[in-house]
């Protein structure tokens, strides 16, 4: 690729970011201002892609960069400090840069109906502070499974936990035709009647902290099972996968009779509740053999295609928020070990993690994985105009 090219390549890539983090407000009073708000938000974004872990980090790259970074951006007083980023994004107020993130990914990223959004959290654990007494911060993540992207993300309140961050999160997002997966800790009457309000359909895990939910249902599949499911809507689906010298079976059942559901003691509390789910998945591993079952709700109806299928999809695609998302967090960019703490910095920096690895993760000319994308992108500009072309 010609020197030009990749400088046209990036400085449209890059336009793109600034576009919607445009209005972000900007923390410091006019005379400190010696550097832009949006170079310094594209720095950080570049350095963190090439590897940068922290502000120290960001500053190198700033400066090893030097030349290419100025046949883009404007930068008359030349690389900001570690100390000036560390200042400026533990000010930014983070709500305001997540909404941001949020505009550009879903602007750049075509999230279809059907998709599986994955929503969960993750504790950053060197996030605390213990000469101010403060929690290691706890990050609530909306992840669509298809596009293996970010589409947003909530700090937990330090008195809180993520029941009141998930409205909070589900309020940026689009999610209209979307199935929307969360654990049992999601699973709440306000949370499924917000996911209906934004017309998306939801998948929730039901476990003992919904203890009368949760023992109706078992109950309600025993006696389905007792009848061999006659006379029940109902539908069932099998698979069966090999590899890594194990051996995995998972089976799922839908129950979608209104007959049937109107037995749950709940059922009118929940907001349109058409089906239940169950799944039993069985892993053999030489001659040891172990079986889990776990049950959700959900208001797909009854009419949907291949629903029992559809069903175990969003419940196994959930799981990919796991490993996909946090522990590539915590392998390639190395989260967990983040020191990173004052104000509002270590929130910020989760989410110049999350952009960084939103546009690795769209970068498909190399087969290679997120840590050896960041090392190429560090040593190649070119590949690293790619990266941010998304």
């Amino acid at each position: 690729m010609a020197a030009t090219d990749t400088t046209l390549k990036t400085k449209t890539a890059t336009a793109t970011i600034m576009e919607h983090f445009a209005g972000l407000e900007d923390p410091r009073v006019e005379r400190t201002k010696d550097h832009d708000l949006l170079n310094m938000i594209t720095i950080a974004i570049c350095a963190i892609i090439c590897g940068a872990d922290g502000w120290t980090g960001v500053e190198t790259f700033g400066k090893a960069k030097l030349a290419w970074l100025q046949t883009f951006l404007d930068l008359p007083n030349g690389i900001p400090s570690h100390d000036t980023f560390g200042r400026v994004f533990a000010r930014l107020k983070p709500e305001a840069f997540q909404n941001c993130f949020s505009r550009w990914i879903q602007a750049v990223v075509a999230v279809t109906g059907g998709q599986v959004i994955a929503i969960d959290g993750k504790r950053l654990r060197h996030s605390y502070d213990t000469w101010s007494s403060k929690a290691a911060i706890h990050m609530v993540s909306a992840w669509a499974s298809a596009n293996h992207v970010v589409l947003g993300q909530r700090k937990v309140d330090a008195k809180s936990n993520e029941i009141t961050a998930i409205p909070a999160l589900l309020e940026i997002l689009e999610i209209a035709g979307c199935i929307v997966t969360i654990d049992a800790m999601g699973c709440q009457k306000a949370i499924a009647q917000q996911i209906v309000d934004q017309d998306g359909y939801y998948v929730l895990a039901v476990k003992d902290n919904q203890p009368y939910l949760h023992d109706d249902i078992q109950r309600l599949f025993q006696w389905a099972d007792n009848l061999d499911f006659s006379d029940i809507v109902h539908d069932t689906v099998h698979e069966t996968g090999k590899g890594h010298g194990r051996v995995e079976i998972r089976v799922g059942w839908t129950i979608s009779d209104p007959t049937c559901l109107a037995l749950l003691t709940e059922y009118a509390a929940w907001p349109q509740l058409r089906t239940v789910i169950r799944v039993q998945a069985t892993r053999i591993i030489g001659t040891e053999r172990t079986t889990e079952t776990r049950y959700y709700i959900s208001n797909l109806p009854a009419d949907t295609p291949h629903l029992a299928r559809t069903a175990l999809h969003a419940v196994r695609r959930h799981w990919s928020i796991e490993n996909e998302l946090h522990w590539v967090l915590d392998i390639a960019f190395r989260e967990d070990d983040c020191r990173i703490r004052k104000g509002f910095g270590a929130e910020n920096m989760a989410v110049l993690r999350h952009i960084a690895l939103n546009l690795l993760k769209q970068e498909h000319s190399q087969s290679l994985g997120i840590k050896n994308k960041r090392l190429l992108a560090g040593w190649d500009n070119n590949y690293l105009a790619k990266v941010l072309a998304i």
